[in-house]
């Protein structure tokens, strides 16, 4: 039994395809079958069934690629301590990020890091949390950057910044003469929301405290963009509420619909997520670093509350 032959087994069960597995892994596919096959032989058992279609992991298969992926991790971690002894930085770091992060904090720090830190290839993937949590678990992901807490108790947080939200609101609605908003003139009924599968989403009905199942709505909408939001609430079909750091890129004759919570103002937490495994905890640190230092001079706001992601 070889690593190798542990991670075309991980590619496979990935990929649902021999084919697809073995570009992945940069070898021909009669090699990595040829591979497989001798693993399966040595443990006399089938990982796989090859009669389906997509190929499927047999009922041992799911417990043998659940040890794969710890094994790999941890020789991983091998190059990983031999790296912070040396005081290494470089290598391919897989990165998720939320979408409703991704847009207005990349830009802020990615070229930073990449002229600080030239030897390591960022692989950015755009994610939702469900999907970032999954491929954390899974070893696909090295890191990412979420609304948290997500109450996980096989991934660590590290926060990097807390982010306020601001209610954008249209000169026709009830709430646009407040010079400060309160949560409790907040209705659910008449906000606009990002489409289901958003923390951000979840995090506004967290505060709402109720769902949008009114059945005396005329229509519902939701979005899966702020720009949309923002047009929609623009056109007197409610408000939206926006995380702090959008709002910075708003037009100049749109900043009078910005309202701003009283204090504490109901926020987000932004977090740098990890594998409890520690992997890669050098560049973990270095991002940490740099959009720490970044966002410290964007973001002023000290008194929050912070509004969980996750769905009560």
């Amino acid at each position: 039994m070889t690593i190798t032959q542990l991670k075309y087994v991980l590619a496979v069960a990935e990929n649902q395809n021999f084919t697809k597995a073995a570009e992945k892994t940069f070898v021909t596919q009669p090699t990595l079958s040829m591979q497989i096959q001798k693993l399966e032989d040595e443990l006399e058992i089938l990982i796989f069934d090859r009669s389906k279609k997509p190929i499927e992991l047999t009922a041992v298969g799911k417990k043998i690629v659940e040890q794969a992926r710890n094994i790999v991790n941890e020789s991983e971690r091998m190059q990983d301590v031999v790296d912070q002894e040396k005081g290494f930085i470089g290598g391919t770091f897989k990165l998720g990020i939320i979408p409703t992060v991704m847009p207005t904090l990349l830009p802020m720090f990615l070229k930073t890091f990449s002229n600080r830190y030239p030897k390591v290839q960022l692989k950015i993937e755009e994610l939702n949390t469900d999907e970032i949590i999954a491929k954390i678990n899974d070893g696909y992901l090295d890191a990412a950057i979420a609304a948290t807490p997500l109450q996980n108790k096989k991934i660590k947080e590290r926060p990097l910044y807390y982010e306020p939200f601001v209610g954008y609101i249209p000169e026709s609605h009830r709430l646009f003469s407040s010079e400060k908003l309160e949560v409790k003139d907040l209705d659910i009924d008449d906000i606009l929301l990002l489409e289901d599968g958003h923390c951000f989403r979840d995090g506004i009905i967290n505060l709402c405290k109720v769902s949008k199942t009114s059945s005396s709505e005329k229509f519902q909408l939701e979005s899966g963009s702020f720009e949309t939001l923002i047009k929609l609430a623009d056109e007197g079909l409610g408000m939206t509420l926006l995380p702090y750091l959008h709002t910075l890129d708003i037009s100049s004759t749109q900043t009078k619909n910005l309202k701003y919570f009283k204090e504490p103002s109901p926020a987000r937490e932004v977090s740098l997520i990890y594998s409890k495994s520690e992997l890669k905890m050098q560049i973990i640190n270095s991002l940490h670093d740099i959009i720490s230092g970044v966002i410290r001079g964007a973001i002023a706001f000290q008194d929050v509350k912070i509004i969980s992601p996750t769905k009560k």
